[in-house]
C-alpha cells in the first residue's frame, strides 16, 4: 500500500457464531493503529464495545482504504463485488474452511494484520470476468465475478445444449449440464471439483470446464485470458438455464440467448503478508505431501 491506512471496512459472514476472539483481535489491533472502523448495517455479528460507525453496505467501498473481510472465500467474493469499480485492497480472516482467499488464520490475526498495516505484505491484483446475457442482440443483464461463470440447467433432469465461441470461433455443441468459465482464482473452488486443472493466480489464463457432459471427449479446454467466449443456448436446449455469477447471483438464460464473456478492465486486490507463499497455501489447504493424520506443513 503506497498511502497509511486511516479507515478500514470490517465485512463479516452472517450468521457467523464462532469468532468472537477473532473480531476482539481484530478491533484491537486496528484501534492500536488509530484506524477507523466502519461496518455494513446490516451486521449481524456482535463487535467489541469500541466506537464502530456503520454505513449502508454498498456504501462500504466509498468511505475506506481497506476492507477486512472476516469469513470464508464467499464473504471474500461479496467483498469483491462491493468493490468492482473501486481499487479498495482486500484483507481475509479465515474463518469459513478451505480459505484460498481469505488466507490469514483466525489465530495468527494480529501479527500478521500488524505486517499489512506497516506496509510489510505483498499486494496481488487478480483480473474478474464480465458477462452479458444478450437476446435479440441487446445486453439484458451484466454483472461480474472473481471465481467463475456458470451457464448451468436451472431444472432437475434434462441436460441442456448450447454451442460455444472462442473468438468467434465455432469449438464445440455441448449436451451437459452447464459449463464453468474460471479464472486462475476460480480454478480452485467449482472448476476443480468439476475435473478442471490448477492455474497459477498469476497466468493469464481462463479455463472452460464442461459439467457432467453426455460426451466422454468433451473436456476442459485453457485458453488465453485476452479470448471472448459466447455461449449460445441452442433452440433445443431442453431444459431452462440459468447464469451463476460466484455462486452468489443468478440470471435465467433463454433459448436463444447468448452469453458473452470477457475479462473485466477491473481488477481485484489482495493484500497478503511478506512471507506469503501460494504453493504453500495449496499444499495446506489440499493437503499435498501430508500423511492422514498430519497437520503441519513440511
Amino acid at each position: 500500500m503506497n498511502q497509511p491506512v486511516k479507515r478500514v471496512g470490517v465485512l463479516i459472514k452472517h450468521g457467523e457464531t464462532r469468532i468472537a476472539s477473532t473480531l476482539d483481535a481484530l478491533v484491537a489491533t486496528l484501534v492500536s493503529h488509530k484506524v477507523d472502523i466502519l461496518v455494513p448495517d446490516d451486521t449481524d455479528a456482535s463487535l467489541p464495545a469500541q466506537s464502530i460507525e456503520k454505513c449502508p453496505r454498498e456504501m462500504l467501498a466509498d468511505k475506506v482504504d481497506l476492507i477486512i473481510v472476516v469469513g470464508g472465500d464467499g464473504t471474500m467474493l461479496q467483498a469483491a463485488h462491493l468493490t468492482k469499480e473501486k481499487t479498495i485492497p482486500l484483507v481475509g480472516i479465515n474463518a469459513g474452511r478451505l480459505g484460498f482467499l481469505a488466507d490469514i488464520p483466525g489465530n495468527k490475526l494480529a501479527p500478521m494484520l500488524e505486517r499489512i498495516l506497516t506496509g510489510h505484505c505483498i499486494e496481488e491484483h487478480r483480473f474478474p470476468l464480465s458477462a452479458d446475457i444478450l437476446r435479440n442482440g441487446k445486453s439484458v443483464y451484466s454483472d461480474m465475478a472473481l471465481n467463475d461463470v456458470v451457464l448451468q440447467k436451472s431444472e432437475g433432469g434434462r441436460m441442456i445444449e448450447f454451442d460455444s465461441f472462442i473468438n468467434d470461433s465455432f469449438v464445440c455443441a455441448h449436451r451437459a449440464d452447464g459449463i464453468i468459465v474460471s479464472t486462475p482464482t476460480g480454478s480452485t473452488a467449482y472448476a476443480l471439483s468439476g475435473g478442471g486443472p490448477i492455474l497459477h493466480p498469476g497466468l493469464s489464463a481462463l479455463v472452460l470446464v464442461p459439467i457432467c457432459p453426455h460426451t466422454l471427449s468433451d473436456r476442459p479446454i485453457v485458453i488465453d485470458n485476452s479470448s471472448c467466449i459466447d455461449l449460445c443456448l441452442t433452440r433445443d436446449a431442453g431444459s431452462p438455464a440459468q447464469l451463476v455469477f460466484d455462486g452468489q447471483r443468478i440470471s435465467e438464460v433463454k433459448t436463444g440467448d447468448k452469453v458473452r464473456i470477457r475479462r473485466s478492465e477491473q481488477f481485484v486486490t489482495l493484500l497478503h503478508p511478506d512471507d506469503h507463499d501460494y504453493f504453500k497455501l495449496l499444499r495446506n489447504k489440499l493437503r499435498w505431501g501430508h500423511d492422514k493424520e498430519d497437520n503441519i506443513d513440511r
